[in-house]
C-alpha cells in the first residue's frame, strides 16, 4: 500500500475512533448523592461509564448544567425552587414513573408528588424526591433544660450573645416571616422592609454567623452556642454529635423551612434509559441509606434513619419573590448598617 493511502486510512480511523466510544452517563450533583463506590458499582452493573461533576452552591449549579447550551448532562440533582426555574425554561424531560419501581419505597410524603413544589405540572412528573433537609433548631442540653418550642426562641434576650445564626439573606427572610406567620417566599415590599428590622434585632442577640455545616458544629462547640438556628438540619446534628456535643433537635411549630433535592433528566439528554436507571438504582436502600448513615442528610425512604414525624410541617423550598433585594438587605444587616437600603 502507498505510505499516503495508509497514512489517510489510520487518520480516518483515528478520527472514527470517539464516535465509537461509549460516552459517560454524566451526573450533575451535591456531595454525597453519588460516592464513588456507588457509582462503581452502578458501572459494574450496567457496563457503562459514569461521569460526575460536584458542585457546592445553586449558582454552581445553575453555571454548570448552562454549559454547552445545556446539553452536557444527562442527570441533575437540584431543590425544589430551581427545578421550577428549569421546568419554566423547557429544560427538563417527564419521567416514565412505571419505570422507577423503587419510588414504592419512598415515604408518603415523598410519594404524594402532587403536594410538592416543583416536581409535577400540568399531570407530568419532571423529578423524583432523593435528599431533603429540615432547618430545624439545635439547643444545647446543658444550657438549655427543654427544647425550643418556637422560632421566636432565636429572638429571645436571655439567649443574648449565645444564638448562632446562618449567614444567608434568601432563608433569613423566610424564617423572619415564619415568625411573624407570614408566607415565607412571597412577601410584598412593605413586609421585606418590616422583616428586615426584625432581622437586625435577631443581629444584635446573636453570638455569630456561620456559612457551612462544619464551620457551624466547630463555632457551637469553640463559642459556647446555646441555640443554632439549623440551616442544613441533620448534617448539622451528626457533626456535632460526633464531635461529643450534648446537643438537642426540634422542628419549631411555625414548621420549618426545608429544601428537597431531586433527580431530574435533562431534555437534551441522549442517555435517558440509562439515567431512569441511576433514578431508580439510588432508590434502592443501600444507596439511599448512605445519604443519612455517611453524610447526615435525610433519606427519602420509608424507615430511614433520623425520618421526620409524620406531622412535621414542612415548607419547601421555592424561588422569592425578590432575591436579590433580600440579599441586598441581608448584607448591610450583616454588616451592622442602622440605615437599610431603599430608607
Amino acid at each position: 500500500m502507498p505510505r499516503c493511502l495508509h497514512l489517510l486510512g489510520l487518520a480516518a480511523l483515528l478520527l472514527s475512533l470517539p464516535a465509537l466510544a461509549t460516552p459517560p452517563l454524566r451526573l450533575l450533583s451535591w456531595p454525597g448523592y453519588a460516592d464513588e463506590d456507588l457509582v462503581a458499582a452502578f458501572e459494574q452493573r450496567y457496563q457503562h461509564p459514569v461521569e460526575v461533576t460536584l458542585v457546592h452552591s445553586d449558582e454552581q449549579l445553575r453555571r454548570q448544567f448552562n454549559r454547552q447550551q445545556g446539553r452536557y448532562f444527562d442527570l441533575i440533582a437540584a431543590n425544589t425552587a430551581e427545578l421550577q426555574a428549569l421546568h419554566a425554561q423547557q429544560r427538563l424531560l417527564a419521567l416514565p414513573l412505571q419505570q422507577l419501581p423503587n419510588r414504592l419505597r419512598q415515604q408518603r410524603r415523598f410519594r404524594d408528588l402532587q403536594t410538592l413544589p416543583g416536581i409535577s405540572a400540568d399531570g407530568q412528573v419532571y423529578a423524583i424526591p432523593y435528599a431533603y433537609a429540615e432547618m430545624g433548631l439545635i439547643y444545647d442540653r446543658q444550657q438549655l433544660s427543654q427544647a425550643p418550642q418556637s422560632i421566636a426562641s432565636l429572638w429571645d434576650p436571655a439567649l443574648h450573645g449565645r444564638v448562632l445564626i446562618y449567614d444567608g439573606g434568601s432563608h433569613n427572610f423566610a424564617l423572619a416571616a415564619l415568625r411573624q406567620g407570614l408566607p415565607p417566599f412571597d412577601l410584598p415590599a412593605q413586609a421585606l422592609s418590616e422583616l428586615a428590622r426584625d432581622l437586625q434585632a435577631l443581629r444584635r442577640n446573636s453570638l455569630t454567623f456561620y456559612r457551612g455545616p462544619e464551620e457551624s458544629a466547630e463555632l457551637f462547640i469553640s463559642q459556647g452556642a446555646a441555640l443554632m438556628f439549623a440551616n442544613y438540619g441533620q448534617q448539622q446534628v451528626k457533626l456535632l454529635r460526633d464531635a461529643g456535643a450534648d446537643i438537642g433537635y426540634s422542628i419549631p411549630r411555625e414548621g420549618a423551612l426545608a429544601w428537597l433535592d431531586c433527580w431530574a433528566i435533562n431534555q437534551a439528554s441522549q442517555q435517558v434509559e440509562l439515567a431512569l436507571r441511576w433514578i431508580d438504582y439510588s432508590l434502592e436502600p443501600p444507596v439511599s441509606q448512605t445519604l443519612s448513615e455517611r453524610h447526615g442528610l435525610g433519606s427519602t425512604l420509608e424507615g430511614a434513619a433520623d425520618a421526620l414525624p409524620a406531622q412535621a410541617r414542612l415548607h419547601w423550598l421555592q424561588p422569592v419573590e425578590n432575591e436579590q433585594r433580600r440579599s441586598q438587605l441581608w448584607q448591610a444587616i450583616h454588616s451592622g448598617k442602622r440605615q437599610l437600603p431603599g430608607e
